[in-house]
């Protein structure tokens, strides 16, 4: 049997290990840290291709991850599809709602809009809450025969001793790993709140001032901050403060929410998606740099990937 191994326990490389699963690999995920510890576990998991690039590749993965969440909704693992409402103006990518099944994206009408938004679409897309399907994710590999290592890989070198195969999808992580100047952290804040009666939508219209509301299943998740190559990891007052009054300036809401955890994450964020193979450890294919987009086109680039690399060995 062919053998590979996936640096990281996010959703990159839970499904990345996954669709290697389906093609008759052998899988080891080796990572510094468990999946209810990764950046996978504390965002909001909503599809929307949020900061990443290039496009034409983003709304490809985005369309066949779309495809995965419909035939992986399942009772008890967290994914759903629900209504969302997403800004845009004459700079947004607006390619994707092209990639969406027939009728179920519209343009918002004016009495639909949050306060500050002129334009909308609203479109029926898939939430995936990591509490649930990182689980069920971690739980499918093992059940496959995959075996998880907790380990940390200090260079790019001694990645490449680890198979004759090796995935990188370690996030913000490859950029000590690979020494990638081009990787950046973009900082996010967050709410965990008690459910709320108002819409899921999002702003990433304005640039530091990115806004969200996701209503799932038991909370209520509210953000967020954009603020890009910010290291800081510590929940700031001033962010919680600014976030809860975009919420109710936007008329989303009458009175603050009530918050159950205040989280932080910082996103991979690239110029575009590292996806190849390395040129000098010619056996490492690198997959990260998804910046807030993860969840959205995870699926679909293990998809690619998976065949890629098995069409080499071949």
């Amino acid at each position: 049997m062919k053998s590979v191994t996936v640096i990281g326990c996010g959703i990159i490389g839970l499904t990345t290990a996954i669709k290697l699963q389906e093609k008759g690999f052998r899988v080891t995920i080796i990572a510094k840290e468990p999946f209810d510890r990764t950046l996978s576990s504390k965002v909001g998991a909503i599809w929307f291709p949020f900061e990443i690039q290039p496009k034409e590749r983003a709304n490809k993965w985005s369309a066949l991850t779309y495809q995965e969440y419909q035939l992986d909704k399942n009772e008890g693992n967290g994914v759903s599809f629900i209504p969302f409402i997403t800004a845009y103006n004459n700079t947004s990518n607006t390619d994707w709602i092209k990639l969406l099944p027939s009728g179920t994206v519209r343009k918002a009408l004016p009495e639909e809009l949050p306060k500050g938004i002129d334009a909308a679409h609203i479109s029926i897309v898939p939430l995936a809450e990591p509490h649930l399907y990182l689980p069920y994710l971690f739980n499918r590999f093992v059940d496959n025969g995959g075996i998880f290592k907790m380990q940390k890989i200090a260079s790019l070198k001694e990645a490449s001793t680890l198979n004759s195969l090796v995935i990188n999808c370690t996030g913000l992580g490859a950029k000590d790993l690979c020494n990638d100047e081009n990787l950046q952290p973009m900082r996010g804040q967050i709410l965990r709140c008690k459910k709320m009666d108002i819409s899921s939508c999002a702003d990433s219209t304005k640039k530091g001032a990115l806004s969200y509301v996701i209503n799932r299943s038991e909370d209520c998740i509210i953000g967020g901050t954009d603020y890009e190559n910010d290291w800081n990891t510590n929940v700031e007052i001033n962010d919680t403060n600014l976030i809860i009054d975009r919420l109710i300036q936007a008329g989303l809401s009458k009175e603050s929410p009530e918050i159950i955890e205040e989280m932080v994450g910082l996103r991979p964020k690239r110029s575009c998606v590292r996806f190849d193979f390395d040129e000098k450890y010619t056996n490492v294919f690198h997959n990260y740099g998804h910046g807030g987009a993860g969840f959205t086109v995870a699926w679909g680039c293990a998809i690619e990937l998976a065949e890629m690399v098995d069409l080499k060995l071949k």
